[in-house]
């Protein structure tokens, strides 16, 4: 009985092993895999699209809320050129400072120094942003370091004045 079994275990191989070298043979086989990978592929990138689309929903409505994230900071005529005010944006955590430049603009920015996150203060007399820890001071018109230990620039407070009011509407980090 084991040669029987042997004999028909040796010609169903043999069978198999025709049909896979057929198989190989074939050009339509070739063909319908093609285009079948193909379909797959296309399918794929399908459903990958439309499983992050939602994603894409998302962050466009989060950037429209932070677009409308507009704080009041001051009306027009509460600071003489010159002067400065002091305010929590965007958070009540992060300090940041206001100043009304001589030459009659509005600039804010974060109100930490980037050297050791000291307290930064406008300094009228040199017209300047001025970290008495270290004394550090920055340019008021751009917040790049001027003289002391800080590298970086202060982030700037986007600003925009509307209706009488000085308004608080995004930030700026800045490198270089």
């Amino acid at each position: 009985m084991t040669e029987d079994r042997k004999k028909n275990n040796q010609s169903a191989n043999d069978q198999d092993m025709m049909k896979l070298v057929e198989n190989l043979n074939r050009k339509e086989d070739v063909n319908l895999n093609r285009r079948a990978f193909l379909k797959a592929s296309f399918g794929t990138t399908v459903a990958l699209g439309l499983a992050t689309t939602p994603f894409g929903i998302i962050s466009a409505v989060r950037s429209e809320k932070e677009d409308s994230n507009q704080v009041e900071i001051a009306s027009v005529d509460e600071l003489a050129i010159g002067e400065a005010k002091n305010f929590n944006y965007p958070t009540e955590d992060e300090p940041a400072v206001l100043v009304r430049t001589p030459d009659d603009r509005y600039v804010a920015y974060n109100n930490k120094c980037t050297h050791l996150q000291c307290p930064v203060f406008y300094e009228k007399k040199d017209n300047v942003l001025l970290c008495p820890c270290h004394k550090g001071y920055f340019d008021v018109n751009n917040g790049h370091p001027v003289a002391g230990p800080p590298q970086r620039e202060l982030p700037k407070i986007l600003l925009e004045v509307k209706d009488g009011k000085v308004l608080a509407v995004g930030r700026e980090y800045r490198h270089g």
